[in-house]
């Protein structure tokens, strides 16, 4: 076990972490912002909106995608400015969450699919695994329009796409699993099947090594844990409060880095800043997307 340590604190409830040119992106929920900082923990502000930011990613030409939480729309950052680049109202049940964009500029978007937050104040977290609606998935072509990807998904939430462009690896929260899709030429999601089982851990955000191997952020603990095809633990990292994110990332992008908050209950961390970016150093590289 590697122990994290803290790179910058004062974050309201930080997610969707991407490395991009020597940065790490993210999204500030309620800052309502995407941010970046350095390794030395400079942070700068990239892009404030009216709605919650989460999900990020990049187009082939370098123009950001940003998932607007609470209005289900994915928006697109142009030189001119800020655009709509999806209306996901008709496959998301609830709010837009984490988003992966390939190197086509497809983008896969997940949703809560409930009220989570009054569902788990309401009734607590083992009754909400036990029984919750499920999600769909969309599937974001770089035009924009919108396709149904997948469906009755246990809140689908971080994705990742492996090296060869040819499977979706997808967090089901809820279910405490990592599920698989094989990706068709046109972007298609097929063959569905479980990839790991994570027993009492729930996924949130994901990122891939170049293993093969899965770095899962704990939702409901304090760590991250690198999950090999099947479940098997292979490393964790321990932080100082849940993970809700990770990201490979540093110059040789065997940094890890975790966003960490007290909880993901809106009432609680939209009042405080108490949220973190933590950081340790792994033993293999970042691959894939993204």
């Amino acid at each position: 076990m590697t122990k994290a340590g803290v790179l910058t604190e004062g974050l309201h409830f930080g997610e969707g972490p991407r490395w991009r040119d020597g940065r790490l992106w993210f999204s500030d929920f309620y800052d309502h912002a995407v941010k970046s900082i350095d390794s030395n923990g400079v942070t700068r502000t990239e892009l404030e909106i009216d709605d919650q930011p989460s999900g990020l990613g990049w187009l082939p030409d370098g123009r950001l995608l940003v998932v607007a939480m609470h209005r289900r729309r994915v928006l697109r950052v142009d030189p001119d400015g800020v655009h709509l680049h999806a209306d996901l109202a008709d496959v998301a049940s609830y709010h837009a969450n984490d988003m992966v964009v390939d190197a086509h500029g497809r983008a896969y978007v997940g949703n809560f699919g409930f009220p989570l937050d009054e569902a788990l104040k309401t009734r607590g977290v083992e009754s909400v695994i036990a029984d919750h609606p499920t999600a769909r998935l969309a599937r974001v072509a770089a035009d924009g329009s919108v396709h149904m990807a997948a469906m009755d998904l246990h809140f689908p939430n971080g994705m990742v796409i492996t090296p060869d462009g040819r499977t979706l690896i997808v967090a089901e929260t809820l279910a405490m699993r990592l599920t698989a899709f094989d990706i068709g030429p046109d972007g298609a999601l097929s063959n569905r099947r479980v990839w790991a089982t994570l027993g009492m851990r729930a996924p949130d955000g994901i990122c891939l090594d170049a293993n093969g191997h899965v770095w899962i952020a704990n939702a409901i603990a304090p760590e991250c844990v690198l999950v090999a095809p099947g479940g098997e633990i292979m490393a964790t990292v321990e932080t100082s409060q849940p993970s809700f994110a990770c990201m490979l990332g540093g110059d040789d992008r065997r940094t890890l880095f975790a966003m960490t908050a007290p909880s993901s209950v809106a009432d609680v961390v939209a009042t405080v800043r108490q949220g973190r970016i933590e950081c340790a150093e792994v033993r293999v590289h970042g691959a894939g997307r993204p």
